[in-house]
């Protein structure tokens, strides 16, 4: 009996992921090419990397640098 139900649980169940996910040959894919890698560098634009820019590798302290605990 354990077999019979298990049997026809696995047979449920193919059917409904079947019905659910479909046929694998009758999907269709498209794939976007990947550009090719050229040596070429592009010239960074000039109105964010300037002398005046914010640098985010510098720390910034405001105030007088110390938390409320001390730190």
């Amino acid at each position: 009996m354990i077999i019979l139900i298990a049997s026809m649980s696995m047979l449920i169940s193919y059917f409904i992921a079947k019905s659910l996910i479909g046929d694998v040959q009758k999907q269709s894919v498209t794939v976007k090419t990947a550009e090719p890698i050229t040596t070429d560098v592009q010239e960074p634009d000039k109105s964010i990397f300037n002398k005046n820019a914010i640098n985010p590798t510098v720390d910034v302290v405001i105030g007088n640098g110390q938390s409320k605990d001390g730190q």
